[in-house]
């Protein structure tokens, strides 16, 4: 059998080597599990791959992945989020970076029905973009923006990413939820803050300034924003009064969605058509990957890596601190070269143990690579939030732009991990009140 170590290296060498040549990380994971399964388990384990697939493709908690970019693609046919963007629009643009702020307003309550990043970037980009071209706002700055504000898609509640971690470290979902909401918030409050700083260090970044708009119509556009507070409630509501599910909760979602679609004139088989493609491409790439994830995880702790790399780990005599503080490096590292959900699939069933086993809460843990796992949305080369920015934005141009202009922005993910490592009761203290 081979050596675990060996089997890590060549891990690495192989993931990096076929990801480079534009191999998709679902393809190299299951040929890696594969021909490794073929080469030292024998064909026994290969065969296996039939009733792993059934099993791994028909989980429960699953399917709630589904539902939940279902319920986004819904609400983002359906014209809510402009009327949202137009709303918050009207209450943060006197802030010093002016409209700067509503792309993270946006994008934190898009993230609250979406529960994709990408969804988020693309939609509040596609709706924003244009409102920044003839107001002379610094154009790196609206890009920058929209990459981080689109990275809140994963962390906060309902997220695609939680669910899958929960699923594959049997972590409770609904704690999962409850523990990325506080974070988030955080999170999206750095990156106004952010946009402050600069906006009173270079006062051009916002232009000329917003004109004011009357109370009375700041007042009457607030009722843009009760549509998706209302589907957040549903979902996170029907979660902690034990109502539903999960995976219930998202198909509560839905059904809201498209209550709400109807309500706005804007249901039709057109909408549904365009949102059900839509959604069935994400959810086939998604549950790929995890497919892959789960047979190379499988395989991995049969030749016992995990074990391996943990008690290489323990060898170094590292504190738990100094721990968590090399997995930062480590992630920042393979943000630059991976997909943010195949970073953290393919990371799980080897840092996960480690860090339980360390004293640190898997609840806590899974918040933790969630944060981990936007600094690698928004990294060159792979960042995929950068790519789907500069793929809306009106006109073209270099990628550099949105990429310096996301730089401060990684500044503040940085912080926020940092004040999570801190202190964890910002994000377990929400889920011990709720669940407890």
């Amino acid at each position: 059998m081979i050596d675990p170590q060996t089997f890590a290296i060549l891990f690495l060498v192989a993931l990096l080597g076929l990801g480079a040549l534009g191999v998709h990380i679902a393809v190299i994971m299951m040929v890696i599990a594969l021909v490794t399964a073929w080469a030292t388990l024998g064909t026994g384990v290969v065969l296996n791959l039939g009733n792993l697939g059934w099993s791994v493709q028909t989980d429960f908690i699953l399917v709630a992945a589904p539902l939940f970019i279902l319920m986004g693609e819904i609400l983002l046919r359906s014209g809510i989020s402009d009327r949202m963007y137009n709303a918050l629009a009207a209450w943060t643009s006197r802030i010093p970076g002016g409209l700067l702020h509503t792309n993270i307003a946006a994008s934190a309550m898009f993230s609250a029905t979406s529960g994709s990043s990408v969804a988020t970037a693309a939609t509040i980009g596609t709706v924003a973009l244009p409102a920044f071209q003839d107001r002379g706002y610094s154009e790196r700055m609206a890009l920058g923006s929209l990459v981080a504000g689109g990275t809140l898609g994963i962390l906060i509640p309902p997220s695609v990413n939680l669910v899958v971690y929960g699923a594959m470290t049997d972590t409770s979902i609904g704690r999962l939820f409850a523990a990325g909401l506080v974070p988030g918030i955080l999170m999206a409050l750095l990156f106004s803050l952010t946009i402050v700083v600069f906006a009173l260090v270079r006062p051009q970044i916002a232009g000329a300034g917003e004109a004011r708009i009357a109370l009375r119509d700041r007042v009457w556009l607030l009722k843009d924003l009760i549509p998706p507070l209302a589907i957040f409630a549903l979902v996170m509501g029907s979660i902690y009064f034990g109502f539903a599910t999960p995976t219930e909760a998202a198909g509560l979602g839905v059904v809201g969605a498209l209550v709400l679609a109807a309500l706005h004139r804007r249901l039709s088989i057109a909408m549904l058509h365009a949102s059900f493609l839509s959604a069935l491409k994400t959810t086939a790439m998604v549950l790929l990957i995890v497919l892959a994830a789960f047979f190379l995880n499988f395989v991995i702790s049969l030749l016992g890596v995990p074990q391996a790399i943990a008690r290489w780990i323990a060898e170094l005599g590292l504190t738990p601190m100094q721990t968590i503080l090399l997995l930062v490096v480590i992630y920042i590292a393979l943000g630059c070269v991976l997909e943010t959900l195949s970073m953290i699939v393919t990371t799980i069933p080897i840092v996960t143990p480690l860090a339980v086993s360390l004293g640190f809460d898997p609840v806590w843990f899974g918040i933790f690579l969630v944060i981990m796992a936007e600094l690698a949305l928004a990294t060159p080369p792979v960042g995929m939030n950068l790519f789907v920015v500069q793929g809306v934005r009106p006109g073209g141009g270099s990628i550099n732009d949105t990429i310096i202009g996301t730089l401060p922005f990684l500044a503040a993910m940085l912080l926020t991990a940092g004040i999570l490592i801190a202190f964890p009761e910002i994000a377990l203290w929400l889920p011990n009140r709720l669940f407890d």
